[in-house]
């Protein structure tokens, strides 16, 4: 059964990177490949929804039929509204001898429409007790915008999980939590339906539950739904509070285009914007 139409609030896409990774990562022709599912998920999307891509920027002749630079020129050339191109930079990674060695993804974040959602306050960074001193006493800025803390920017200094992490459940390419929590605060609102459909790993149906999010999600690999029962058993389990009260949910198999979950969820209003004199850093 299809998804319908503008009922997605999220796509959080980790496509192959076509680097001939595995089978999965070898296509003849990237392009044609990967506008079948664009489309698919520009029909999806609502009118405030956005998607996040990850890939790369691949040196050419790694490259094969395209990477990302070839999806983000198909997406602008539709009426899909480029926002940011995020740089992921994490300081662990592969050595190389023929180019300097890579220490960062990109994510690219389109919109649907320029009615985007996007929560800030969501995914603001305090600041170190230094710089809160001094802005609280800045006499233009708002204490209460002080204490927001700051915009996280477009570069997100984020550990990539190593051999040993807790997250870990096997796939060879799994994505930190951390960094899918940041897309899901600042993009979709409790509620609302966050869709991936190269689930890999299942973190993004587990980050999703624990950010009272609805979860559609689905892989070509039969292996992924071993990994997302790993996910699962890990709600909760990662901060070691026992108190902490276990986060509900039901999973199913097969969602009929009545269900609940796409019964329209209220958009919470824009937060306002502080006045352009007290905007910092």
């Amino acid at each position: 059964a299809k998804l319908p139409d503008g009922s997605v609030q999220l796509i959080v896409c980790g496509p192959p990177y076509n680097i001939k990774l595995a089978h999965w990562d070898v296509h003849q022709d990237y392009l044609a490949w990967a506008a079948s599912w664009m489309k698919e998920a520009q029909r999806v999307l609502s009118e405030t929804g956005s998607i996040a891509i990850f890939g790369g920027l691949q040196f050419q002749g790694e490259a094969g039929s395209g990477d990302l630079l070839t999806l983000i020129n198909h997406l602008r050339g539709s009426s899909m509204q480029l926002v940011n191109l995020i740089i992921w930079n994490y300081p662990n990674g592969m050595s190389s001898h023929r180019f300097f060695a890579n220490r960062h993804e990109e994510i690219a974040w389109f919109a649907k429409t320029t009615r985007y959602y996007f929560d800030l306050d969501a995914v603001r960074e305090p600041y170190d007790d230094e710089t809160r001193a001094a802005y609280l006493k800045d006499k233009r800025l708002r204490p209460e915008s002080v204490e927001k803390g700051r915009n996280p920017t477009n570069v997100w200094r984020m550990q990539r999980l190593n051999g040993n992490s807790k997250e870990r459940v096997g796939h060879p390419t799994q994505k930190p939590s951390e960094v899918i929590r940041r897309l899901i605060r600042a993009l979709s609102y409790p509620g609302s339906v966050v869709l991936d459909f190269f689930a890999g790993s299942g973190v993004t149906t587990r980050v999703a539950i624990e950010e009272e999010r609805h979860s559609i999600a689905g892989d070509a690999d039969p292996e992924w739904m071993n990994y997302l029962g790993k996910q699962l058993r890990l709600l909760n389990s990662e901060s070691g509070d026992l108190f902490q009260p276990r986060v509900d949910h039901e999973l199913v198999h097969a969602l009929p285009d009545h269900h609940p979950v796409f019964c329209s969820s209220e958009v919470p209003p824009p937060k306002e914007a502080p006045p352009a004199e007290e905007v910092i850093p």
